[in-house]
């Protein structure tokens, strides 16, 4: 918990005064997944390298035709190569069912869509491109929180420790925010397709 980290295991636990999300806030909407959503997307931030420092975001949120989203699991890969990720986001797609894979081409193209669609042909590719800096996508995203639309299924640390250090200058404690760039593009998505007509399937 946000008290049990620093105490338990000395690490600094802090919010942004001008972030977009705090911890108390994130543990406030926690919940239980329903057991039928009506889509689910997997959505993919690729690093611009596979070295130490680098993350490919992976990240995947589902709705339940009611307006509510539920952010579902991160699975996002440190230092991975495209065969990695690619892989980590194509069973990630398998095993919740999803719709679509949401795959930014800003840094790799349509490489990004080709190394997925190479590994298994029968996956849905969706490309998705930034045309605004990481702070303006984020903030309709963190609005959607403050309404209480959007809810976290668990914890996920990695993810909300990201979130509450990304500041306007677009990074997190210096770094690229990219566990929170794939949630931008998956809860974005689907507050955007609000009105389709959806599918219903468990999970």
């Amino acid at each position: 918990t946000r008290l049990g980290r620093p105490e338990l295991g000395g690490e600094i636990v802090e919010d942004r005064e001008d972030g977009l999300w705090s911890r108390s806030q994130l543990e406030a909407l926690r919940r239980v997944v329903p057991e039928l959503l009506a889509r689910i997307v997997v959505a993919v931030d690729p690093p611009s390298g596979s070295g130490a420092a680098s993350v490919c975001g992976i990240v995947a949120a589902g709705a339940d035709g009611a307006g509510r989203i539920f952010v579902l699991a991160d699975r996002s890969m440190p230092a991975a190569a495209p065969a990695q990720w690619s892989a980590a986001a194509i069973g990630l797609y398998r095993s919740l069912q999803a719709d679509c894979i949401l795959a930014e081409v800003n840094q790799g193209g349509e490489m990004v869509r080709a190394v997925i669609e190479a590994a298994d042909p029968s996956v849905t590719v969706r490309a998705v491109r930034a045309n605004r800096g990481k702070w303006l996508r984020a903030e309709p995203v963190a609005m959607l929180y403050e309404r209480g639309r959007v809810f976290h299924a668990g914890r996920l640390e990695a993810l909300e420790d990201e979130m509450c250090a990304f500041g306007p200058d677009g990074s997190s404690q210096g770094r690229s925010p990219d566990r929170l760039d794939a949630l931008v593009w998956a809860v974005g998505e689907l507050a955007a397709a609000a009105g389709r007509e959806p599918r219903i399937r468990g999970i």
